[in-house]
């Protein structure tokens, strides 16, 4: 329970008073007060992708909001992993570079903390300039067996789920084959297959946002998320998934001027928009240019503890 007392000052916790009948020998009547929860933050979902070659995971814990106390970011994307190409083996495989690997061998201590605060902690996949993409998969099997190794990761790692970010493939490099038609369609329905309770969302951008569809499959349903690619700009993603899963609005942290986020999140509000989309939380007090957002998603600042 937290309430206070004092001239000026208004309770504001609820408390709750068992009285004990009384029986022979007097039992006494008993007051107890019962902690009160944080208030759940209504309105949008805040994400917060983390560059971890510079910055930790764990600064997005660090942001509660003034009123209520919830978390200022709902879910916390690790960017990012590679989509690589083995020249020997001609085939795709996931990999971490060493930032990477380090926060997941660390998951105690960088990727728990979060969850216990109710955080959602995302794998996002990307490019490597290798010419293995999420759109070149030649065939089902292989699709099934990157999609298998980001779904290990996932369960070795204890995440929450697997971003997918089509940029930097370079296809065509190192013998790969272009774009095609099924490859994208192939590798989220295996994925989804493998995963069936976790998040999958969309950076919606490069050939596999284009491709959602093939052989009367539809993947679009698959996905929980799909945001714009483009900080400081306003886009409705291409995807038929309901507003509640769609981040039109997207702001770099240290790039994008603090009146922009604030108007792209009164957009979303009363657009109906049910996500928020931020790149680049750096380490420091950044709750002056968070609470620009933050005023218009839930109407409250943002705190910030170190």
């Amino acid at each position: 329970m937290r309430f206070t007392s004092g001239r000026g000052r208004v309770r504001t916790a609820l408390f709750t008073v068992l009285t004990a009948a009384l029986f022979a020998g007097g039992t006494t009547a008993t007051t107890t007060a019962t902690a009160a929860a944080p208030v759940a933050k209504q309105g949008p979902t805040s994400v917060a992708y983390i560059e971890v070659n510079s910055d930790s995971m764990l600064n997005v814990g660090k942001y509660k909001l003034a009123n209520g106390g919830g978390n200022v970011f709902d879910v916390a994307v690790i960017f990012a992993a590679n989509i690589n190409y083995d020249t020997t083996k001609k085939s795709a495989y996931l990999y971490f570079n060493e930032n990477v690997q380090r926060v997941l061998d660390n998951a105690a201590t960088q990727i728990r903390p979060l969850q216990a605060k109710g955080i959602k902690v995302m794998l996002s996949v990307l490019g490597n300039h290798q010419g293995a993409g999420f759109a070149n998969f030649p065939n089902q099997t292989a699709a099934s067996a990157f999609a298998k190794q980001m779904s290990d990761a996932v369960t070795k790692y204890g995440l929450d789920g697997i971003d997918f970010d089509d940029e930097y493939a370079e296809y065509g490099k190192n013998g790969t084959g272009q774009p095609n038609a099924s490859s994208f369609v192939n590798v989220v329905t295996a994925l989804r297959g493998y995963l069936p309770n976790k998040l999958i969302s969309l950076y919606n951008i490069g050939p596999s946002a284009s491709r959602l569809s093939y052989g009367g499959v539809d993947v679009s349903s698959k996905f929980n998320y799909a945001w714009n690619p483009y900080y400081g700009t306003w886009g409705v993603p291409g995807i038929a998934l309901p507003k509640s899963g769609l981040s039109p609005a997207a702001v770099d942290i240290q790039a994008t001027p603090s009146g922009t986020a604030a108007s792209l999140a009164q957009r979303t509000v009363s657009e109906g928009y049910g996500v928020y989309l931020t790149y680049n939380l750096n380490a420091g007090d950044r709750s002056s240019y968070v609470s620009s957002f933050t005023q218009k998603l839930y109407g409250s600042n943002a705190v910030y503890t170190p």
